[in-house]
Parts: structure tokens; C-alpha cells; sequence
């Protein structure tokens, strides 16, 4: 059975590269070797998460799926804090409301 992995590189700049492939070993070398556009001017670069999975199409809607994350919710994913991976998936509207009515929820009357 092919295994694919879905990856998380942290880059010498402070930003994220999300990947797919079916050898993390050879990727990496590739990221670390500057084998790939956009690490190889963001070195040096770091595995920070993966996730391995053995059908493609998963791994490729994951791909895409976490591209489109806010950083701090990729950071939550990181450091595995759930409880904020949780709030921060939370629609932004509904976020920024909750927000401001704990906000003045606290307030005396």
C-alpha cells in the first residue's frame, strides 16, 4: 500500500510550507538542498507537522484545506492545542461577535 504525507516546513523567514508527497525523507533533503522554489531562498527549513495518509485525494484536499488556514490556526495544529484549533476554526463573524459580548458581558451595570 502507497503512503503520501501531508507537511508543515517552517522556513528561516517565519513563514510555512504546506506539501504533498510519497517520500518525506527525499523531500525534505530536497527542501534542505534548495531543490525547491520556494524554500530555497527561506532556508534553512524545519518539519514541524505531518500527517501520513494512504490515499491521495485525502492527502491533496488536506493540502489545500490547511493552505487556506489562518497562521495561528496552523500553529494550534503545531503545538497540537486543540481547544484553540477548535475556537480558531470558528467563523471569524462569530469569533469577533463572542468577543465583544464576553467583552461586555464582563462589564458592571
Amino acid at each position: 500500500m502507497k503512503q503520501y504525507y501531508v507537511y508543515i516546513l517552517l522556513c528561516g523567514d517565519d513563514s510555512f510550507y504546506i506539501g504533498v508527497t510519497n517520500n518525506i525523507e527525499r523531500r525534505l533533503i530536497e527542501h534542505k538542498t534548495g531543490k525547491s522554489n520556494y524554500t530555497r531562498i527561506r532556508q534553512p527549513v524545519k518539519l514541524e507537522w505531518f500527517l501520513m495518509l494512504v490515499d491521495i485525494n485525502e492527502a491533496i484536499r488536506i493540502e489545500k484545506q490547511l493552505k487556506g488556514w489562518s497562521r495561528r490556526k496552523k500553529l494550534a495544529l503545531i503545538n497540537e492545542s486543540w481547544e484553540d484549533l477548535v475556537e480558531f476554526s470558528k467563523n471569524y463573524t462569530e469569533y469577533k461577535s463572542n468577543r465583544i459580548n464576553k467583552s461586555s458581558s464582563t462589564s458592571s451595570d
